[in-house]
């Protein structure tokens, strides 16, 4: 496995091993021991599985309360993924890291609690599956909106597309008003 450090501190790309033939592939989405080498630290709590068609835009999502780290990958098809640092004491806070994951390139990304999370899929269809370090917590949930001028994230979005996003979404909070940690 290889651990790829993005521009935020503690973000990482995951990048598995993958052995494959005429049969299909085999690959370790997680084993304690080698994520614990590559820096990686988590105990993981819940799994979550979405499906998705494209350009819907999830997210900015995140837990002021039972912070949750995600390792996050897709299974089938591609989105485009992307952590923002909320972190106040950060070197990176207000900042952002996107990378594309997909069923080709089988790249996961690690999201440490302190970010918020978010996906658009770029593809026809996506299924995207996540590691939660702590469980769903609906009643410490917040949303970072998605398209907040200050965060600026240059989502791939093709002229004319409005994405799909719910109303939660489109209802978040700019990174001026919102909450975020120490």
């Amino acid at each position: 496995m290889k651990f790829v450090p993005t521009s935020l501190t503690d973000v990482m790309i995951v990048e598995p091993r993958v052995f494959g033939d005429e049969r299909g592939f085999f690959m370790e989405t997680w084993a304690e021991h080698k994520f614990a080498a590559g820096g990686i630290h988590a105990t993981f709590l819940q799994d979550n599985h979405s499906a998705s068609q494209q350009w819907v835009l999830r997210g900015l999502h995140y837990q002021i309360q039972q912070t949750q780290g995600k390792l996050v990958r897709v299974i089938r098809g591609e989105v485009f993924d992307v952590a923002v640092d909320l972190r106040k004491s950060s070197a990176t806070f207000g900042q952002w890291v996107g990378a594309y994951l997909s069923e080709s390139n089988r790249r996961m990304m690690w999201v440490p609690p302190g970010f918020a999370h978010g996906f658009l899929v770029t593809s026809e269809y996506a299924e995207f599956t996540y590691k939660c370090t702590d469980v769903y917590a609906p009643e410490h949930e917040r949303t970072l909106l998605w398209n907040d001028a200050t965060v600026g994230i240059e989502w791939p979005i093709p002229g004319g597309v409005t994405p799909l996003t719910s109303p939660k979404d489109r209802s978040g909070k700019s990174l001026a008003d919102a909450e975020y940690f120490p």
